[in-house]
């Protein structure tokens, strides 16, 4: 008995710190540390996986800029850890409606699938705020290109799965920050056709007139350009975050 309570206690102990720990990322008083870890379901050319970690610093500087838009300061928000490649024998499993048992037969999956990526890609889990799982198949000509992802919501991991090629390089950094924004308490700013809401999901929702919109609101993931008309973010220079997502990670007060 005295051993069992003794174990509790210690699952209390440690489920008590990580709450604190999530819960002061959005205090912003110091860098989050984000690792970022390229996952190959297939081989990538080394000049496309290298073009990707490259552009992770555009990435960074980027989220900086809309930081200081609601901060006004030069503090950086965050720093992008770029690991691997590592190679994936399998899909990440994939989160489905159920009931409690079903989440937790997922975390599971998901716990098992990251660790072993995390011991063969030197991902050290503890020194890391949030981390996003990239995970990368060569695009194909003539076969639709993929992005897409899902995260804990106001977790540590995220995962995104990107067709990759020369074209898809920030669209699929764009789709591995909205996960990244899930992990801190950002919610979808789209709806249940995929296209962004008004006014949360806009860029600049005061912008007159107001198409076409500058850019993509993160959590919206597509660029207004005409009423019930959107596309793709084609550059991280389309990347904003909006105020109702600024406000949902501490951004904004």
């Amino acid at each position: 008995m005295t051993v069992l309570l003794l174990v509790l206690g210690g699952v209390l102990l440690w489920g008590g710190k990580d709450w604190w720990q999530r819960r002061q990322r959005g205090t912003w008083e110091r860098p989050l540390r984000v690792a970022l870890v390229l996952v190959e379901r297939e081989p990538v050319p080394e000049k496309t996986l290298q073009a990707l970690s490259s552009r992770s610093f555009d990435l960074e500087r980027r989220l900086k800029a809309e930081f200081a838009r609601y901060r006004g300061s030069e503090i950086e928000p965050l720093s992008i850890h770029v690991k691997g490649p590592v190679s994936a024998a399998s899909d990440p499993p994939t989160a489905v409606d159920g009931d409690g048992w079903s989440l937790v037969k997922h975390s599971l999956a998901l716990w098992r699938w990251t660790r072993d990526l995390d011991a063969r890609g030197g991902v050290e889990w503890r020194g890391y705020d949030s981390r996003i799982y990239l995970v990368l198949r060569p695009s194909r000509d003539g076969e639709p290109r993929v992005v897409e992802g899902e995260s804990e919501q106001g977790g540590r991991v995220g995962v995104a799965r990107a067709d990759i090629d020369e074209e898809m390089l920030d669209f699929a950094l764009f789709v591995a920050a909205h996960e990244l924004f899930h992990t801190l308490g950002a919610s979808d700013k789209y709806d249940s056709s995929g296209h962004a809401l008004f006014p949360a999901g806009f860029a600049e929702p005061a912008r007159a007139p107001l198409y076409p919109q500058p850019g993509a609101e993160l959590m919206a993931r597509n660029v207004p350009v005409a009423p019930g008309e959107e596309r793709p973010p084609e550059t991280l220079g389309e990347l904003f975050v909006g105020e109702e997502t600024a406000r949902e990670i501490g951004w904004r007060r």
